[in-house]
């Protein structure tokens, strides 16, 4: 397994959605605190739900500060920003964690609710994989609401299986072998 703590040079980049609306995807910084806050604050009550399984009206600071501070060697972490009316604000995010010395991770991604179906969720988890693949994970997970079709669907898409969960019945677990799967969009 490859040494995980070697940077990725991740170069931020421009997407272009499909509805003629662009954002630029960069890694999280520490300095998008307000940001990332504002964005959880703008989320619907069920995205919220969907995100971290829980009914959250806040987000607490160890969480905040750990979203923006990811562990080089076990997790990474990329915002999409949006520009528009010369206001930047981060529209969605996508985050991979494994616990230390594992080869697995463990994704989530959010996009706000007014950035669904344009196609940004899959460029997100896109870039996720291939981040992971390239610092060596061999396989990626996520535990998703059996509820939520929509994910489980941007998964399938992928080449994630989709199992039952065994110990809740409300949830899947998506998982993907990074190491020997081709790249799926």
């Amino acid at each position: 397994m490859q040494d995980k703590s070697e940077a990725t040079n991740f170069v931020p980049f421009k997407v272009s959605l499909c509805n003629e609306r662009e954002v630029l995807v960069r890694e999280i910084t520490g300095d998008d605190k307000a940001g990332l806050l504002a964005a959880f604050n703008k989320l619907s009550a069920d995205a919220r739900y969907a995100r971290f399984m829980a009914a959250m009206q806040q987000l607490p600071e160890a969480m905040l500060e750990q979203a923006t501070h990811p562990s080089v060697e076990r997790e990474f972490a990329l915002v999409a920003i949006a520009t528009e009316n010369k206001v930047s604000s981060i529209v969605a995010g996508a985050r991979y964690a494994a616990a230390p010395g594992s080869d697995t991770c463990e994704f989530a991604v959010t996009v706000d609710d007014d950035w669904h179906r344009l196609g940004l969720a899959r460029r997100l988890l896109g870039t996720l994989i291939d981040i992971a693949r390239s610092r060596g994970f061999r396989c990626m997970e996520g535990y998703v609401l059996s509820s939520n079709t929509g994910m489980r669907r941007l998964a399938k898409r992928f080449g994630f299986s989709d199992l039952a969960c065994p110990d809740d019945a409300t949830l899947r677990v998506v998982t993907l072998a990074l190491q020997d799967s081709e790249r799926k969009r």
